[in-house]
């Protein structure tokens, strides 16, 4: 929901973004020309995409999901990340959206490496699933509607190989999880999605304070 980690006091935020951060020029750009959109809240932080990055190393990342690509950030983080045969599957509905994506897929240099589903994430998922895909996927970003999440995850766990991570953005949503006051449906969604993952044995998560909550779950062996 938000360009930085809104959870962090500025200063840190500051040193994190000064002390860590790599972003590549092009991903800088594509950054900026985002936040001018009105929809440009919806865009992930770069120290996440940082850490998607990390995550696609350690897991030497060959296939992934990108479940919600807006204007194409972390396809591209994803993208950037992967070995030369390397594939992203990228699901969004938005030609808008992702014709900016694509201007900035062949401006990186991974438009080959990224095939973009323009159909309902859940059809493009059980369509992998029906293809026999299960279990052939490195790494998921889910990032849609939020009330599918659950729905998403459920694809995006059968189609995870065992000892890959599904991440998962927006889990704090603003920080109306943690206020007992607030009950508005999406606030309940979140809620109800991040106790049922807490309490799935299928994965080991953890849920960290970046952007607006972002929650990585390890498919269990």
């Amino acid at each position: 929901m938000t360009q930085q980690s809104m959870f962090l006091p500025p200063a840190i935020h500051q040193y994190i973004l000064d002390n860590s951060l790599r972003e590549p020029p092009v991903l800088a750009r594509l950054r900026a020309e985002t936040a001018t959109l009105t929809e440009g809240f919806y865009q992930i932080a770069p120290e996440e995409g940082q850490m998607l990055t990390l995550v696609l190393e350690l897991l030497r990342a060959r296939r992934t999901l990108d479940i919600g690509v807006f204007t194409g950030y972390s396809a591209t983080v994803a993208a950037l990340a992967l070995p030369p045969e390397g594939r992203v599957i990228a699901c969004d509905v938005s030609v808008e959206w992702t014709d900016v994506a694509r201007r900035y897929w062949d401006e990186a240099g991974v438009a080959d490496k990224i095939d973009l589903r323009l159909a309902p994430a859940t059809e493009t998922l059980a369509a992998l699933i029906g293809e026999g895909a299960a279990g052939s996927f490195d790494f998921a970003l889910i990032d849609a509607d939020k009330e599918l999440y659950p729905t998403y995850y459920e694809q995006a766990l059968t189609l995870t190989r065992p000892g890959g991570v599904i991440a998962i953005d927006n889990t704090l949503w603003r920080g109306t999880v943690a206020d007992p006051d607030a009950n508005k449906a999406k606030t309940r969604t979140f809620r109800e999605f991040n106790a049922f993952v807490h309490a799935d044995e299928r994965v080991t998560q953890v849920l960290l304070p970046l952007g607006d909550g972002l929650t990585l779950a390890r498919k269990r062996p």
